[in-house]
């Protein structure tokens, strides 16, 4: 059986590789549903190793096929960017005004290639599939409000999959470190638009008109006051609103004002209360005159980490580098559509630590970069978990 050392080697020839792939990737970045050339260089790659694939799933997604029968072990990457203008003066800069991979998608893409080529030669690989998931649109949904993970589960790219696994660059966290928990690690997330309606009127006759801007004051305190009188505080939780827009001059009520905000929470009970208690805060608009309409959008649900699959990652790890490098992981109130795919199967994502400097390169802003030289440690603790989880579910 091939040691976890000999893999790590073999993963660390291929890192001239798995950063050109990276580049041209971070060079060419496409948004959600319009990876049409990642997915072509993709389709090239995998064809080029002799494993079967299908394109166009869940749009613009791509599924390879390694090896047939049971077990199926999925391993997924997402690849599209964000619309987002680079800062960076590197080589790679993107190539594509207002358009960025800004959180790592392109090495993520680049790192389940290389996992493919790993398994590929690998002499001993176990009995079984390894299917490679390279998935459109983790960042934004389409017309009908679904993610690139929810269209690949509606074209059966899991059908018959007994476990999933996905990485995540963390440019926060220091080059070659691991993190990854169990249980609840990303949160449900839900968006709402509200509109408060008034009748305006002129400012300096308040009283003959329903003003919704002292609707929304009084409104204000009810829906910052769910998480902290309506929650059980023993749950986490978190109600924010990130724009209010009201009125066009200063003599004028308005006769309406906008709400835009998220909601988070891990347990799908605390979910639901979220959205019942919004719709009851807002009541108060009716009370005071007014009345209002909200939008509410259901965002992706929270991903949840298979004990055992974590443990197999901890495993893996410690094989391939040791023990130092795992950090303890803590649940983040972020959102992350892999969610639909360890809901599915049993699954779990970890985080891989890829600081470029002493920067603070965040996730999300024109800056954002990471450390490449951890590729080829995604590939093979990917790969490794991979071979380990086919033996385990064939037994």
């Amino acid at each position: 059986m091939t040691l976890p050392a000999e893999l790590l080697t073999q993963a660390t020839a291929l890192a001239p590789q798995l950063t050109a792939w990276r580049r041209t990737l971070h060079a060419h970045p496409e948004l959600g549903f319009q990876e049409v050339n990642t997915a072509r260089l993709v389709v090239k790659e995998l064809e080029a190793l002799g494993i079967e694939t299908q394109s166009q799933v869940g749009k613009t997604g791509v599924v390879g096929h390694l090896g047939s029968g049971a077990p199926v072990v999925a391993i997924r990457a997402d690849m599209d960017a964000l619309p987002i203008h680079e800062a960076n003066e590197v080589p790679y800069r993107s190539q594509t005004p207002g358009v960025m991979h800004a959180c790592g998608h392109d090495a993520h893409t680049a790192i389940l290639l290389g996992v493919a080529r790993l398994l590929t030669a690998l002499p001993d690989r176990p009995a079984g599939e390894v299917r490679f998931l390279f998935q459109p649109s983790e960042e934004s949904a389409d017309a009908e409000n679904k993610s690139g993970a929810q269209r690949m589960i509606d074209d059966q790219a899991l059908a018959g999959v007994d476990a999933v696994i996905a990485l995540h660059v963390d440019s926060n966290l220091p080059s070659g470190q691991l993190s990854v928990g169990d249980g609840y690690t990303s949160a449900n997330e839900d968006s709402f638009e509200i509109w408060l309606h008034g009748t305006g009127g002129h400012g300096a006759f308040p009283h003959q008109g329903i003003d919704p801007t002292f609707i929304l004051a009084q409104l204000l305190n009810a829906l910052h006051g769910i998480r902290a009188r309506r929650i059980d505080p023993t749950k986490a939780a978190a109600l924010s609103i990130g724009r209010i827009q009201a009125g066009t001059v200063a003599n004028v009520i308005p006769h309406q004002v906008y709400l835009n905000g998220t909601m988070r929470s891990f347990e799908d009970g605390v979910r639901q209360q979220l959205r019942s208690e919004l719709s009851q805060a807002l009541e108060l608009s009716r009370v005071l005159g007014g009345d209002y309409t909200l939008a509410l959008r259901h965002g992706y649900p929270a991903m949840y980490n298979d004990p055992d699959v974590v443990r197999l990652i901890r495993v893996a790890t410690r094989d391939l580098v040791g023990a130092q490098a795992l950090v303890p992981a803590t649940p983040m109130m972020g959102a992350e559509d892999f969610s639909y795919m360890s809901r599915l199967a049993p699954g779990a994502m970890f985080m891989l630590g890829a600081r470029k400097d002493a920067t603070e390169r965040p996730h999300h802003t024109p800056i954002f970069d990471i450390d490449e030289s951890v590729l080829p440690l995604g590939a093979a603790v990917l790969a490794d978990v991979a071979c380990r989880l086919l033996r385990q579910k064939a037994s």
